[in-house]
């Protein structure tokens, strides 16, 4: 018997019970953001079990087998900028009493900024979530050898089936369990590994930089990947579906605070396997160790574990982009419908943007360089534009001046984002105060 295929089974069925569990839907507020009743403790396991994906595990592992330690700071960005977000901005968000991201940057600057944010968002999404479905494919092949494609469509039909189900409070229940899971199994491998190859080998390297990664790659990471967690969609989605502005901030800070300790033990995972499996590529850093070390159940939960890291990350990322789909762009252009047929909507929006992200799965290059693409694509357009916005009377901001710097910031990032990553930022932060300099001028005559 086959003791890991048993374990990922049992896993899978859990996660589809648990998501398809949970009291009945009374409408759009429910199946969007959990009825807005969200308290610390399922906070906090939705943040981190959101955070904690494809990027964070493979990736990062992959980091820490080509660039040592430092690689790291691909998480540790991420908890910058959920630390400023919850210091500075997650009551504020929180009061507002939107529903999206997009509908607060509409509050600040519009109805066409807020279109323009959705479809950047949503571009930017899919590709998100597609990288999560190629990570399962990725450890599921390199466990049990066959087809990765199967694996894909496997994992992505259940974490699809239970978000359109139950929506938000199917993903936020599935996502604390799954947490503890992760945990479990990250623990387990890293101290299985740290008993093969030494703790010597960790002692050996050096932090913040080292001659894989210098400074300046450092700082380009803080940037583009902290931002993403200061302006991200999913963030700001969790952020407004907790019962208050205080629990909001709190939950943050706490979620931040706690993977920083899981940076180092993930990024950790790759130094190991290089040294004991030098001839692997890096993003099969983690599955070398798995079948390598581990005996059948063991890498079974390990396995499993991973698998609740894409799962989390990739319902969370679903749900956020059916929410902006759905309120922010279908609901435009049907602007009578019904809640119900806004509801039924959602469901439908869920099952299109899973399918689209499993085709565009099977044609992704590696995890990291492919969420840096999504990433530098959103943030460049939308990080000036809504950090700015809460301050925009101070600063005289206008609509012409964030419409030019969203869709400036979104091409600039398209076109040159994996040349100059930070070039982006820079075109939309230059329009946004140029244009709406030029906004002012004009009116003043």
């Amino acid at each position: 018997m086959n003791h890991a295929a048993v374990v990922i089974a049992a896993y899978l069925l859990v996660v589809l019970s648990i998501g398809a569990w949970g009291p009945r839907l009374r409408g759009l507020e429910d199946f969007h953001l959990a009825g807005r009743a969200l308290r610390t403790t399922l906070l906090i396991g939705t943040f981190c079990a959101s955070i904690i994906g494809a990027s964070s595990t493979i990736g990062m592992a992959g980091l820490g087998f080509s660039k040592g330690l430092p690689g790291a700071w691909w998480m540790l960005s991420g908890t910058l900028g959920l630390l400023i977000l919850a210091a500075l901005f997650s009551e504020k968000i929180r009061a507002t009493g939107c529903y999206t991201l997009p509908e607060l940057v509409g509050s600040f600057y519009g109805s066409n900024a807020r279109m323009t944010a959705s479809a950047l968002i949503v571009f930017s999404w899919v590709g998100v979530i597609a990288v999560q479905i190629v990570a399962s494919g990725k450890v599921l092949g390199a466990v049990f050898g066959g087809d990765e494609a199967l694996f894909m469509v496997a994992c992505t039909a259940v974490f699809v089936i239970y978000t359109a189900h139950g929506g938000q409070s199917s993903v936020v229940r599935t996502d604390l369990v799954q947490f503890i899971i992760i945990i479990i199994g990250i623990v387990v491998l890293f101290f299985k590994a740290m008993s093969k190859a030494g703790p010597g080998l960790l002692l050996s390297q050096s932090f913040p930089t080292s001659p894989q990664m210098d400074g300046w790659d450092v700082a380009s990471m803080l940037l583009v990947v902290g931002s993403a967690y200061l302006v991200g969609p999913d963030m700001h989605s969790r952020l407004l579906s907790s019962c208050s502005p205080r629990d909001a901030k709190i939950s943050a800070a706490i979620s931040a605070i706690i993977l920083i300790p899981m940076a180092f033990l993930i990024t950790s995972l790759g130094i190991f396997s290089r040294s004991l499996y030098p001839g692997a590529s890096p993003e099969q850093a983690i599955p070398s160790l798995i079948t390598g070390l581990l005996s059948s159940g063991i890498g079974g939960l390990v396995a499993a574990a991973l698998l609740a890291a894409f799962m989390s990350s990739a319902d969370t990322s679903l749900m956020t982009a059916t929410s902006i789909l759905t309120l922010d762009l279908y609901k435009k252009a049907r602007p009578n419908c019904s809640a119900d047929h806004l509801l039924t909507a959602s469901r439908a929006a869920v099952l299109i943007l899973g399918a689209c992200s499993l085709a565009l799965a099977v044609s992704l290059p590696s995890i990291i360089k492919t969420l840096l693409i999504a990433y530098t694509v959103f943030t460049s357009g939308l990080l000036v534009p809504v950090v700015a916005g809460f301050y925009r009377e101070r600063l005289g901001l206008t609509q012409n001046g964030a419409l030019a710097a969203l869709v400036g910031g979104g091409v600039t990032a398209i076109l040159l984002g994996q040349s100059y990553p930070l070039l982006g930022m820079t075109i939309s932060a230059v329009l946004l105060f140029g244009a709406s300099q030029l906004d002012r001028l004009l009116e003043n005559g």
